[in-house]
């Protein structure tokens, strides 16, 4: 009798799921990645954040405008990554999951480089819609003219690229990890350059907030940011970082 019930207690173990964390994401590598052997060392920080806890992962991809969404209709539990004016409604952590720095890119031979708002006077500039840059924002707002919006997708970086050729833009405007990261796996960096850089912002692994979630929403946060202030007290973020080859976010 008692081996019956070993077996059952065993078998009930094993049969309980790990509730489902659902995160709306973009294919944005090499923070995250959609179709790369490695996933990116933003949801590499995420698993660890999550392992053992009784919740399961699982990264939905979707274009961002449409990643936002689902996240704010509770439709997805959060969202990876924004910066907290991205989607300033969502509900964010005391922890960031890394930094975004935003940069112009032109082709190498390029002599503009930015060195202000004040420099970007009569350029046509590539950039993703619902992209907030925090020092640009009022200047975009006002002059909307000089830019050519266009949805992020995979493909953004390397059609950005390819307006830059076709001499359709003077710049773009994007991460400069991704960025680099793209144009050398597509075998193209050696034909564009960083052109200047706009400040910093903390991405954030934020959660939605719909009222229906509202319950396991605050237990995500709870378990997130105790498991973050252990994290940065080791050496994980330093080696998850090396193993992409970076040094910083």
């Amino acid at each position: 009798m008692r081996f019956f019930i070993i077996c059952f207690l065993i078998f009930h173990a094993f049969s309980i799921k790990a509730e489902t964390i659902q995160v709306a994401a973009i294919d944005w590598c090499p923070q995250i990645c959609f179709q790369d052997e490695q996933k990116g060392y933003v949801v590499d920080l995420v698993n660890e954040v999550f392992k053992d806890s009784g919740y399961q992962v699982e990264v939905i991809f979707y274009p961002w405008s449409r990643a936002i969404k689902q996240v704010l209709s509770g439709h997805a539990d959060a969202l990876l990554s924004p910066a907290k004016a991205e989607a300033p409604t969502l509900i964010y952590p005391r922890n960031e999951v890394g930094i975004q720095k935003m940069c112009f890119f032109t082709e190498k031979q390029s002599t503009w480089k930015y060195t202000g708002i004040a420099s970007l006077k009569g350029l046509q500039i590539g950039i993703a819609t619902d992209t907030s840059i925090e020092e640009l924002n009022s200047y975009v707002a006002e002059n909307p003219i000089q830019f050519q919006f266009q949805p992020y997708h995979e493909r953004y970086i390397v059609q950005n690229a390819g307006k830059l050729k076709k001499k359709r833009i003077d710049t773009f405007l994007f991460t400069k990890n991704s960025t680099i990261y793209e144009l050398n796996k597509a075998k193209l960096w050696h034909l564009y350059k960083e052109s200047g850089c706009v400040s910093n912002a903390k991405i954030y692994m934020a959660f939605s907030p719909n009222g229906r979630l509202k319950a396991k929403v605050l237990k995500l946060i709870k378990h997130f940011d105790e498991q973050m202030d252990y994290l940065k007290q080791t050496d994980f973020t330093k080696r998850v970082m090396a193993s992409y080859q970076l040094t910083n976010h």
